[in-house]
């Protein structure tokens, strides 16, 4: 009498994929996030600059740009989100698949990118230092006389 094959030949066949759908959405989020606060904390330099080169135009002081606070702070949520977004999809590949978040190619690319993003958020940071630091010399509102 022949035996039945046994299940545990077929375990891995009924095993979810890691590599689904919501998993590369979630680990395209980490690379876009993280590039969303690079530049918005580029805006907050662009910001600043439009103010200054206002200022000299009317030739009088002009009250700060709130939106350089936003685009300051948003920056830091972002490239802090970014990180938040890469953890927690490690503890759910690591909770459900039970593999690292390097053992897949959209892990992968959310690993990497979240390193890349390291400078990132502390040129994030650096950006809200100097927006909260006030200039010493001052805008020069050049000839207006």
């Amino acid at each position: 009498m022949e035996t039945p094959p046994s299940t545990a030949a077929f375990h891995n066949t009924t095993r979810r994929r890691p590599v689904t759908p919501g998993t590369v959405t979630t680990a395209l989020l980490v690379p876009v996030v993280a590039a969303l606060g690079v530049v918005s904390s580029y805006y907050v330099q662009v910001i600043h600059e439009d103010w200054v080169d206002r200022q000299q135009a009317a030739c009088r002081h002009m009250p700060f740009p709130k939106m350089e606070h936003v685009a300051g702070w948003a920056g830091l949520a972002l490239g802090l989100s970014a990180v938040i977004v890469c953890v927690l999809l490690a503890k759910q590949l690591r909770r459900r698949h039970d593999v690292r978040l390097w053992d897949t190619w959209p892990g992968l690319l959310a690993f990497i990118s979240v390193w890349l993003n390291v400078p990132a958020i502390l040129l994030e940071l650096f950006m809200l230092w100097a927006m909260h630091t006030p200039d010493g010399s001052g805008s020069i509102l050049g000839d207006c006389g």
